[in-house]
């Protein structure tokens, strides 16, 4: 049986790893490249009565999480751009949890949120994959971090959030029999 903590956590809580060897840097890239199809492939067939589903007991609707995932994205790259071009910039923070119950989030066709993943990712991988080991190691504050994150940390995350967020919705469709 699964537990409330595997349900939040699919692949386990994200960890910093620091720098980054050229072939782990290479390796998530290609996740974030990748992403945008796997997360299309993970609602590919889903109703709206599935979309409507939460992927967890307390959680966000499949919907929710697809938005989510686009939200998210779109302020990564954002942060991205400013730490590539500015020093050590303080980044802005978003309630998430909020963003997730205004009427986009609860409403719009997943296909919005899926189309701009798929043009964002185009841009950010070409962005990811011209930047030097020095910029990989440049750094942005976060008000609720206690040390600065690199470039390579943050990159890390965004691989490993969208592996997160594909793996609730395949654990849901595994446990509701959606495949």
């Amino acid at each position: 049986m699964q537990t409330e903590t595997d349900l939040q956590y699919p692949i386990g809580k994200f960890h910093r790893h620091g720098a980054l060897t050229d072939e782990l840097r290479a390796r998530y890239i290609e996740q974030i490249e990748i992403l945008p199809a796997r997360l299309r492939d993970a609602v590919s067939g889903l109703n709206e009565k599935q979309l409507e589903t939460p992927y967890r007991p307390g959680g966000w609707t499949v919907r929710q999480v697809v938005h989510h995932v686009a939200d998210s994205h779109m302020n990564a790259y954002i942060r991205f751009k400013l730490t590539l071009t500015e020093d050590e910039p303080l980044i802005k923070t978003y309630l998430e949890a909020k963003w997730a119950e205004l009427p986009d989030a609860k409403t719009e066709p997943v296909e919005v949120s899926l189309k701009l993943l798929e043009a964002l990712h185009v841009r950010w991988v070409k962005t990811l994959r011209t930047m030097s080991p020095a910029q990989f190691a440049r750094t942005m504050r976060h008000p609720e971090w206690s040390k600065p994150m690199s470039l390579d940390d943050s990159l890390a995350l965004y691989a490993w959030h969208g592996k997160h967020h594909v793996a609730h919705i395949a654990m849901l469709r595994q446990r509701e029999g959606w495949l």
